[in-house]
């Protein structure tokens, strides 16, 4: 079964310097029909002004991923990263995926620094698989030539294929689609996919999705995208 949520059904916050779509509740957001899908909690679309950005605050007990579109984002952390010589420099650009787990508890901030560019950017939480673990950090760059015209695994429980680590049971792939591109994965029909068009526009195993659009597979054993025009996709592997 494949179940389709259009761009223009998520939730939406204007605050000025950001404005977030949110595909799940979150916030002032609330949608009991929308919470996640499997442990995938949030997925937040955010743009920060330039100059801007989220001052210090707490996390706990979450895999949290930042992929940037547009622009460039500062972090800035408890543990040191973005502050410390040593340390992770804490800015992400496009094709970079940045993974925070906050576990026991991280303060962090992150700021758009430049001066004429809003910083487009994807906020992702996953719900770990254990509850307590020590807030870690890593963060990895996949250029477009890895995701050109394929799903590219960029997050994963372990790693594999240079992917950044989640300590949550959910494989997160990455793919730039446009013209004749088309790729395919095998799905374990007892799991959840979930594909997150970034921008542009695919088919999902026949179905049409625009920016912002998204789709749930759930007994599904392939998902087949296609038909990309100038598009950017997100597809993740979820435990139910």
């Amino acid at each position: 079964m494949i179940t389709l949520r259009k761009s223009s059904e998520r939730g939406y916050a204007d605050h000025g310097w950001l404005k977030s779509f949110h595909s799940f509740s979150f916030a002032d957001y609330h949608d009991p029909a929308h919470m996640g899908v499997g442990n995938l909690r949030v997925i937040n679309e955010d743009r920060i002004a330039p100059g801007t950005g989220f001052g210090t605050h707490g996390h706990r007990d979450m895999e949290i991923v930042s992929y940037v579109l547009e622009g460039a984002l500062a972090h800035r952390d408890s543990m040191g990263n973005g502050a410390t010589v040593g340390k992770a420099d804490g800015v992400i650009r496009p094709g970079d995926v940045q993974r925070m787990s906050a576990g026991t508890g991280v303060m962090h901030s992150e700021f758009n620094h430049a001066k004429d560019q809003a910083t487009h950017f994807l906020q992702i939480w996953i719900q770990p698989s254990h509850r307590g673990i020590a807030p870690g950090y890593e963060q990895k760059r996949f250029d477009d030539a890895a995701k050109r015209g394929r799903l590219a695994l960029v997050a994963s429980p372990d790693g594999r294929e240079g992917s950044v680590t989640v300590h949550a049971d959910a494989w997160l792939r990455a793919g730039l689609f446009d013209g004749d591109e088309r790729a395919q994965l095998a799905l374990d029909p007892q799991r959840l996919a979930y594909v997150f068009v970034a921008r542009g526009s695919l088919r999902v195993n026949g179905q049409a999705l625009a920016a912002g659009d998204a789709a749930t597979l759930s007994g599904e054993q392939r998902l087949v995208i296609d038909g990309g025009q100038v598009a950017e996709v997100l597809v993740f592997d979820l435990a139910t």
